[in-house]
C-alpha cells in the first residue's frame, strides 16, 4: 500500500498470520489486523494441534488481539517476557512467524532503529514502533521477536515495502507495549461479555460486574468496591447499560491498572 502524498510505503497483510502463546491460562497474542472481521480464528501449534480460538479483547490502536484457546492437555509453554525499555539499536534479534505459510521460520537481524511511527491507510498510526531489518513477510504478523535470550521483545506488525515483500525494514509493537496493553483489552473483553447478563437484567449483571471490577482493582481501591458496585449497577438499568458499564470503566481504567 502506497500514500500517494508522503510516499510512505508499508504492508499490513489480512487474514492470515502468526501469534505465540502469552501465559498459562492459554491467551495468545496476534496482530487485530490479522483478525479484524474474522467469523472465527483458528490457532495451530508447533506439534500440529488445531484449536479454536474465542476473541477476549483487542486494542485497534496498537493492532494487537488477545485471544484464547482450550488446550486440555499438554499445554504449550508461553514466550519468556522480556523488555524493551532497555534495547539498543544494534541488538540482535530473531523473528519467529509463518511467511507466506512456511510455518514456524526463523530469520534474524538487529534492532534498526527505535520510537518509529507507522501510518495507516485510514489515517491513524502506531506509536514507539521497533525497526528491524530481520526479514518480516506476509504470514509474519503477530509473531514473537526476540532476543538473543529467547524473549519477546516485540510483536511483529508490519513491513516497509514497495513489492509486498521484505526489504530490510519491518516493525514491531514494543513488549512493555503488549505489556500494558494486554490486561487492558482482556478487561475490556470482559466488560463485552457482560452483555447476554445485562440482556437478562442488571440484577444477573450485578454479580459478574463486582466480580469483574474486584479482580480488576488494587488493594488501594478496594474500600470504594461497594460504591462503585452501586454506580455500574444503577448504569445497568439504562437503555444504553453496556455502554455505561464500559465508559465507567473506561474512565476508571488507569486506577483499575494500577
Amino acid at each position: 500500500m502506497r500514500d500517494i502524498w508522503t510516499r510512505n510505503v508499508y504492508s499490513v497483510p489480512r487474514g492470515t498470520g502468526s501469534g505465540f502463546v502469552w501465559d498459562d491460562a492459554g491467551h495468545v497474542i496476534t496482530n487485530f489486523h490479522v483478525i479484524e472481521n474474522a467469523s472465527e480464528a483458528l490457532v495451530k501449534l508447533a506439534d500440529g494441534r488445531e484449536f479454536k480460538a474465542s476473541l477476549v479483547g483487542v486494542s485497534k490502536a496498537h493492532d494487537l488481539a488477545v485471544l484464547r484457546i482450550k488446550v486440555p492437555k499438554e499445554r504449550p509453554a508461553p514466550v519468556p517476557i522480556g523488555t524493551s525499555h532497555d534495547l539498543r539499536v544494534g541488538q540482535k534479534v530473531y523473528a519467529i512467524g509463518n511467511p507466506f505459510g512456511l510455518d514456524w521460520t526463523l530469520t534474524t537481524g538487529i534492532v534498526s532503529a527505535l520510537d518509529r511511527s507507522l501510518g495507516e491507510e485510514n489515517g491513524a498510526s502506531i506509536e514507539h514502533l521497533i525497526q528491524t531489518d530481520a526479514a518480516i513477510n506476509p504470514g509474519n504478523s503477530g509473531g514473537p521477536l526476540l532476543d538473543s535470550a529467547g524473549r519477546l521483545i516485540g510483536v511483529n506488525t508490519a513491513i516497509y515495502s514497495p513489492s509486498g515483500s521484505s526489504a530490510g525494514i519491518g516493525f514491531a509493537v514494543p513488549v512493555d507495549t503488549v505489556n500494558r496493553v494486554v490486561p487492558q483489552a482482556e478487561l475490556m473483553g470482559e466488560v463485552d461479555a457482560l452483555a447476554a447478563k445485562l440482556a437478562a437484567g442488571p440484577t444477573r449483571a450485578f454479580g459478574g460486574v463486582k466480580k469483574l471490577m474486584s479482580a480488576a482493582m488494587t488493594d488501594s481501591l478496594v474500600s470504594q468496591m461497594e460504591r462503585e458496585s452501586r454506580q455500574i449497577a444503577e448504569l445497568s438499568r439504562t437503555p444504553d447499560g453496556l455502554e455505561g458499564v464500559r465508559a465507567f470503566v473506561e474512565k476508571r481504567r488507569p486506577d483499575f491498572m494500577g
